[in-house]
């Protein structure tokens, strides 16, 4: 088995256990341009659900502290549907992650 390709699979199958962490060791340590290339691809996927979260953060405490409790239904039912579709943006993440990884380790580059 080719060490370039498991270490590109790792990287995509990392966010479920080192999301960024292993994506920019690998980008940084190997010299490889396909690896690399792979590396980067997986930290840019395991950004999104975490630029995704920091957002519905800030528009949570900025909803929270600015609301008048006559309105505060609306922003429940706003921040519900906004965590959906986090959930499914997150779900539909770890799956394109895992095809990759599949895609890599299974027909190569």
């Amino acid at each position: 088995m080719d060490n370039n390709k498991i270490l590109s699979a790792l990287c995509y199958v990392s966010l479920l256990f080192a999301p960024f962490i292993l994506p920019i060791i690998v980008y940084f340590v190997i010299k490889d341009k396909e690896v690399k290339h792979h590396a980067k691809r997986a930290f840019i996927s395991h950004s999104i659900p975490a630029a995704l979260s920091i957002l519905m953060a800030i528009l949570g405490f900025i909803g929270m502290f600015s609301i008048n409790y006559e309105n505060m239904n609306g922003f429940v039912m706003l921040m519900f549907i906004l965590m959906g579709v986090y959930f499914v943006i997150t779900l539909v993440i770890i799956i394109w992650n895992l095809v990759q990884a599949y895609r890599v380790f299974r027909v190569g580059f």
